[in-house]
């Protein structure tokens, strides 16, 4: 086995979505970086597909072009213009992303298979500031005077890379989490979710909405049915890690009997197939703040627990992090300061300002799941309200408005809407 060492300012590891994220911007700041890769691209990352607006905006700041190709593809991108909820009792509320939408508007979010859109992301770092190593596995992580050792075995070659900081973009079982933050357990998977790809499911909306499905069975857990591109489906549950064992529940039975017993759910499935197995995951939640840096690193995505508490989104938040990373960098760089208190002012805090709001929103969403009376309420009176449905839709696009779900004002004022 031969042996090289590599100098360069900027050490990723992870190539999905936070890693390519974090990538793009640092190459549109003149940042050299190398991306450590432990898998070969195309492949596969058991998630629900879903992309948000978060996703499209981080996207088009990185290259507008790339999201007018996402939007034009539609063999691989699906576009979806809203969100169904499916109260316990099964009325449906259907919530338009742009319910005051003109012809020439774009969709604010699309679903698409990881395995298309990671290839996607994948496909766009490639630049002079960034080199990528496929099929790496990184065999070390250590700390010197002048910041971060790696060691990787790549192609039966032994590499030494050094560099001021180290980015952690690998996931819930994240390698630099653990050599930075042992003592810190937030990791350890708050929800799981459980994942399976059907053709032939009935009943989607005609523009492509994603549906949540909050079924007694499931509280405060949730099924879900994504629409994908070619009459393909991404299906699934998601459910604390605590309500699994204190209930002693078997996920996969659950899911299955769902599909096969729910009496709102298992018509739609009367023909439908499917596709591969299903697979399930880690889902760290953003349930509290957790520290997202120290000296010489930073985490981003899942291995910075930034999955949504109540929708279990992760691809934007992940995408929106390795953005704000970049940024932390250029300013680190440009001060050559790698300290712990500059990056936490650099990047904690602007995380936690720009998405924590969000985040005690849908914390206080998910608690409320405890309450099926409650979700059945306020769905019943949007069913029978235009001027409450556009409330509630208005919501997803300003977090202000969607402030008003954890007041209780808000349900006395619902109670008495026409």
């Amino acid at each position: 086995m031969t042996h090289q060492q590599l100098k360069t300012s900027v050490i990723i590891i992870g190539a999905g979505p936070a890693g390519a994220g974090t990538s793009f911007f640092l190459t549109k700041y003149g940042i050299p970086h190398i991306v450590i890769e432990k898998d070969t691209f195309p492949r596969d990352k058991v998630c629900g597909d879903g992309c948000s607006g978060k996703t499209a905006l981080v996207i088009k700041r990185a290259n507008p072009e790339w999201l007018d190709e996402i939007l034009a593809d539609e063999q691989s991108f699906l576009p979806s213009w809203g969100i169904t909820f499916s109260a316990p009792n099964g009325k449906p509320l259907h919530v338009p992303f742009a319910p005051n939408r003109t012809p020439e508007m774009k969709a604010p979010g699309f679903t698409s298979a990881r395995m298309v859109f990671d290839n996607f992301l994948f496909g766009k770092m490639a630049s002079p500031q960034c080199t990528v190593y496929q099929n790496a596995s990184v065999t070390s992580i250590d700390t010197n005077i002048n910041g971060v050792v790696v060691e990787m075995v790549h192609n039966n070659t032994q590499y030494m890379v050094s560099a001021p900081i180290i980015i952690g973009a690998d996931g819930d079982k994240s390698m630099v989490r653990k050599k930075f933050l042992p003592e810190n357990t937030a990791p350890k998977t708050s929800a799981v979710g459980l994942r399976a790809y059907y053709e032939g499911i009935t009943g989607m909306h005609e523009e492509q909405f994603i549906e949540l499905h909050f079924l007694k069975e499931m509280l405060p857990g949730y099924f879900w049915i994504f629409p994908l591109p070619n009459g393909m489906a991404n299906v699934g549950v998601g459910i604390l890690s605590e309500r699994i064992r204190t209930k002693k529940i078997n996920l996969r039975e659950q899911m299955l009997g769902i599909i096969k017993n729910n009496p709102i759910i298992a018509p739609r499935f009367a023909n439908a197939k499917l596709v591969g197995k299903l697979d399930g995951w880690g889902l760290p939640l953003a349930m509290s703040r957790q520290p997202l840096s120290g000296i010489n690193f930073m985490l981003t995505g899942d291995a910075a627990c930034l999955i949504d508490p109540f929708s279990g989104e992760g691809i934007g938040n992940a995408l929106y992090s390795g953005m704000l990373a970049a940024a932390a960098i250029k300013e680190a760089a440009e001060k050559n300061d790698y300290s712990a208190a500059f990056l936490k002012q650099s990047y904690d805090d602007v995380v936690y300002k720009r998405l924590g709001g969000e985040f005690k929103i849908s914390s206080t969403l998910q608690r409320l799941c405890n309450y099926p009376w409650l979700f059945n309420f306020v769905v019943n009176k949007a069913y029978k309200s235009p001027s409450l449905r556009n409330t509630i839709s208005c919501m997803f696009a300003d977090m202000d408005m969607r402030d008003q779900l954890r007041k209780p004002s808000f349900y006395l004022k619902i109670l008495f809407n026409k």
